[in-house]
């Protein structure tokens, strides 16, 4: 899963950063409207959350050019305000959820949940391909009935590539959605951590599921 933080406060950013990379969530910020609104529509994210009282451009512009140019991503809206008004206002432009300032981090990740589940990406939980059962919500794994202990980023990776089961995905694409934006593209990160998760998943069964499309990247598929 992939995050976008819209919010000039740097404290408060670097909460919901730090919490949301806990709950698994690779995390791109922006410090000013202009700079979110180019994010937002220059790569894809699974949520932003975006604080309306922004420089350069208030975040109900950037919410309205957002919806605006067809972006569909679930919006969280940050504000200091608790007028019925303003809430109005945000959620008319196009949020999906409104959170007022000061906020238990608890809440937002909870809210955070509830958009994700009832967005256009939300899936059959635990996902399964093939002997393996990946749960999204748990965060655990199985395969052929058997507890696979994973870190957090083995399971962000192999999550993504349940989530595409039968599809080639590049490493340029594992990239983008598991590491952020600062990623270095010449990293081998990729193949590592890939490496790693073949141990865990493919080692000690019959049949690998993880297999490497030569020049290309990888896929997950079962038979």
């Amino acid at each position: 899963m992939r995050a976008l933080v819209v919010e000039d406060d740097r404290d408060v950013a670097a909460l919901i950063e730090r919490g949301l990379q806990e709950a698994l969530f690779a995390v791109d910020k922006a410090g000013d409207g202009e700079t979110g609104l180019h994010l937002a529509c220059s790569a894809q994210y699974d949520v932003i959350v975006l604080d309306l009282m922004l420089p350069k451009c208030d975040g109900l512009s950037v919410l309205r050019a957002m919806r605006g140019r067809g972006i569909t991503t679930p919006v969280i809206c940050l504000t200091a305000r608790d007028a019925i008004d303003d809430r109005v206002r945000g959620l008319n432009a196009g949020a999906d959820d409104y959170l007022v300032k000061p906020f238990s981090f608890v809440e937002l990740l909870a809210r955070v949940r509830a958009v994700l589940r009832r967005g256009p990406t939300q899936i059959d939980n635990p996902i399964v391909v093939g002997d393996l059962a990946v749960d999204v919500i748990a965060h655990t794994v199985e395969r052929a009935g058997q507890k696979i202990e994973l870190t957090a980023r083995e399971f962000s990776l192999l999550e993504y590539l349940a989530r595409h089961a039968g599809e080639v995905v590049s490493r340029t694409m594992i990239l983008e959605r598991i590491w952020d934006m600062n990623h270095d593209p010449q990293t081998n990160v990729v193949d590592v951590h890939i490496n790693r998760l073949r141990r865990k998943v493919d080692s000690n069964f019959d049949a690998p599921l993880i297999r490497t499309v030569r020049g290309t990247g990888y896929v997950l598929q079962a038979g």
